[in-house]
Formats: structure tokens, C-alpha cells, sequence
């Protein structure tokens, strides 16, 4: 298998390391330096690839994004799921080793607070907000009446959201978020039983 490039591997170094800064000073505090001190390198590299630390910042964000995304096509690429078992596949590509990882937490909710005053991480919320919706309102079409299948994709992705944050905040996150799964995969199929057991197959 050929080696990924350098500049990849760089890249991905000071994005690992942007993950560990946010963790371990958060957001405004984590700097160029602290970055590339942790990633043992330049920290002019910051700027070549990146522009600068927003850039880095975004493209954090952007590697997050990228990973449930991945996530999800892992569990769902070359095979024909029905509905139930993609929806319930959507709910554990939002709550994976990495998602719930304390660098990764730790910096999502950086990047929600920050998204309220930074138009490109608002931008890259709102991608992830509307690709979590529209990928449950897939799997509940093909289940539920349109109107209901919208209220139901709106309220599992709020729960989900929802409980990804309280997990997140927990004394004991682990814990919570292997509850979280449970519960989000449980109130899934209770919408599709109430539209008779058949809808639940």
C-alpha cells in the first residue's frame, strides 16, 4: 500500500494536535504554538497549509465531519439495509470511539460555541445539522407518512444531538453515551410501532 503523501501526513499531524490542544486548554486558548509544539512541528507549516490557526481550526471541524460520515458509509456501503437497521446505524456512527473521545468532545463543544460568532465553523454546523436530518428522513420515508416521517427524523436528531451533549457533560461520560445509543435506537423503533409491527423489520 503506497505512503500518503507528506503534506497529508503533516496535515494530519497538526489536526491531531489541534484535537489535544482543545482538550487540553481549550479553544481560546490553544494556539499556533501550542499546535505545533504538540505536533512536533514548525509552526510556520500552520500557515502554509492552513493560513493560519482559523484555517486549522475549520479543518478540525471539517476531519469531525468527515469521520461520521465515514462512519456511517462503513456500516451501510455495499449492502442494502432495511430502514430500522439503517436508522439504528445512524445512530452509532454519531456516537463512535472517536466522537465520544475526550479530544473530540471537547472540541465539538468548542465549535458550537464558537459557530455563534465564527461564520465558517456556523457554516460547517449547519452541513452537519442538515446532513444528520436528511439522512433520517431517508431511512423514514420509506416507513412512516411523509408528515410523520419528518416530525420523527426532526425529533431523533434532536435526541441524538441532545443526548450526545448530555453524555458529553457527564462525571461519567462513558456510561452515559452507551445509554444514549440504547435509548435513541429505542425510541426509533417505538415511532415505527406505532405504525404496526411490520414497520419494524
Amino acid at each position: 500500500m503506497p505512503r500518503p503523501p507528506m503534506k497529508t501526513v503533516r496535515q494530519q499531524q497538526l489536526i491531531d494536535a489541534t484535537l489535544v490542544s482543545v482538550e487540553r486548554h481549550g479553544l481560546h486558548n490553544t494556539t499556533i504554538n501550542t499546535i505545533s509544539g504538540l505536533a512536533g512541528l514548525s509552526s510556520g507549516l500552520i500557515s502554509h497549509y492552513f493560513g493560519g490557526k482559523q484555517g486549522l481550526i475549520e479543518a478540525t471541524q471539517k476531519y469531525l465531519l468527515e469521520q461520521l460520515k465515514q462512519a456511517l458509509l462503513s456500516r451501510t456501503s455495499g449492502q442494502t439495509l432495511p430502514p430500522l437497521e439503517r436508522l439504528q446505524a445512524i445512530v452509532e456512527a454519531n456516537f463512535t470511539e472517536l466522537q465520544r473521545s475526550r479530544p473530540a468532545t471537547k472540541t465539538w463543544l468548542s465549535f458550537w460555541s464558537q459557530a455563534m460568532h465564527e461564520q465558517g465553523l456556523a457554516r460547517l454546523q449547519h452541513i452537519n445539522s442538515q446532513r444528520l436530518y436528511s439522512n433520517l428522513l431517508f431511512s423514514f420515508k420509506q416507513l412512516l407518512p411523509n408528515a410523520d416521517a419528518i416530525n420523527a427524523a426532526k425529533q431523533t436528531a434532536a435526541m441524538i444531538d441532545g443526548f450526545w451533549l448530555r453524555s458529553a457533560l457527564s462525571p461519567a461520560p462513558e456510561k452515559e453515551f452507551e445509554q444514549a445509543q440504547i435509548l435513541c435506537k429505542a425510541f426509533i423503533k417505538a415511532v415505527c410501532m406505532q405504525y404496526g409491527e411490520n414497520r419494524c423489520h
